[in-house]
């Protein structure tokens, strides 16, 4: 099975790509030549999710080149509760929003680290949860209009800790802390936090749609 990942973020196409089962062959948006911006316009996890799995798949009906099963996107959010959810649908981009600077990647994600700490520096409450959405677009199934279109989603519930903890993940894994785990995601190794992320759970009912 060839399914896109409407996603050319190296991180989480490797996460991704680990995480899924033999047999689901998972393109990014490189490996189909899809070169455009996608501008994330929703009010939610889940608006931005379709939006991208739509616009790739739109795109697969002109120019599609290859034989694919199905286009999915997903849009994660981190929800800090002391802060009434934010960052939210803003995750990738906070520091951004406030700065009005764009960075690199990797000084984007210490950016929005360094925020979050700053935002719980007086907060008791550190409680928060990040979530994955993902929608899929079943190419044999779905016509122009009245797209056929199946979302799934993922949570996994934490702390922010008080300093950044471990090296490895990305975005804000040095600064979560899983429920039942003394360690952060950047202190875990990968096959840990494969099995118990936000995009895992997500993933593993997405794979329960595939198998239907």
């Amino acid at each position: 099975m060839n399914l896109v990942f409407a996603s050319n973020n190296a991180h989480k196409l490797a996460e991704v790509r680990e995480i899924m089962p033999a047999g689901i062959n998972v393109l990014s948006l490189k490996d189909i030549g899809f070169e455009s911006e996608i501008e994330e316009t929703g009010s939610t996890l889940a608006e931005n999710s379709l939006i991208k799995a739509k616009a790739v798949y739109d795109w697969l009906l002109v120019n599609g080149r290859l034989v694919i099963d199905g286009v999915f996107a997903d849009d994660t959010g981190l929800e800090i509760d002391a802060l009434n959810g934010e960052p939210g649908v803003y995750t990738a981009r906070w520091a951004e929003l406030e700065t009005g600077v764009h960075l690199p990647e990797m000084e984007t994600y210490a950016a929005n680290r360094a925020k979050a700490l700053r935002e719980l520096a007086d907060k008791v409450d550190r409680g928060c949860q990040f979530k994955t959405v993902i929608t899929l677009i079943r190419c044999t199934e779905v016509g122009i209009e009245g797209q056929k279109r199946i979302q799934v989603e993922g949570v996994v519930r934490g702390v922010m800790t008080e300093e950044e903890r471990g090296t490895s993940g990305f975005g804000y894994d040095a600064i979560f802390k899983p429920e039942g785990y003394d360690k952060t995601f950047g202190e875990l190794p990968s096959e840990v936090k494969n099995n118990i992320s936000h995009r895992a759970r997500a993933l593993e009912e997405l794979v329960k749609v595939l198998e239907c």
